[in-house]
């Protein structure tokens, strides 16, 4: 069940309104991604703790990029893929999983290695 500003878990209820605003938007982008809802809370809180706070900046940075034949995953400041694959829709569905479980910030790119879009740098 997505949550929202007036309906979410009541462990968040004593949250800053700023923190528990982001915790909603990370709680239901990992619902989205099939966490169960007890663990998409306990991470949405934590998660949103250092948002809030200014912690974000230590988190790693992975890239989702295309190497020529296909795609591939890689951590900012590494050559090493991570994951790769033929196409960029497979490789999302490992690269948001793993980048989730590392608490790191995922950054997708075109093909053309323009930056499309920036998940979980909240």
């Amino acid at each position: 069940m997505p949550w929202s500003k007036n309906d979410y878990p009541a462990s968040w209820k004593n949250l800053s309104s700023d923190v528990r605003n982001k915790a909603v938007e990370i709680g239901n982008a990992l619902l989205r991604e099939g966490y169960e809802e007890g663990r998409a809370i306990a991470i949405a809180t934590d998660r949103a703790e250092k948002y809030v706070d200014g912690d974000s900046e230590d988190r790693p940075e992975y890239h989702v990029e295309s190497n020529g034949d296909g795609w591939e995953l890689t951590k900012e400041g590494s050559n090493k893929a991570i994951y790769k694959e033929d196409t960029k829709k497979d490789l999302l569905d490992k690269a948001k999983s793993y980048v989730n479980e590392h608490d790191g910030i995922l950054v997708i790119h075109n093909g053309d290695g323009e930056v499309a879009d920036r998940l979980y740098d909240n």
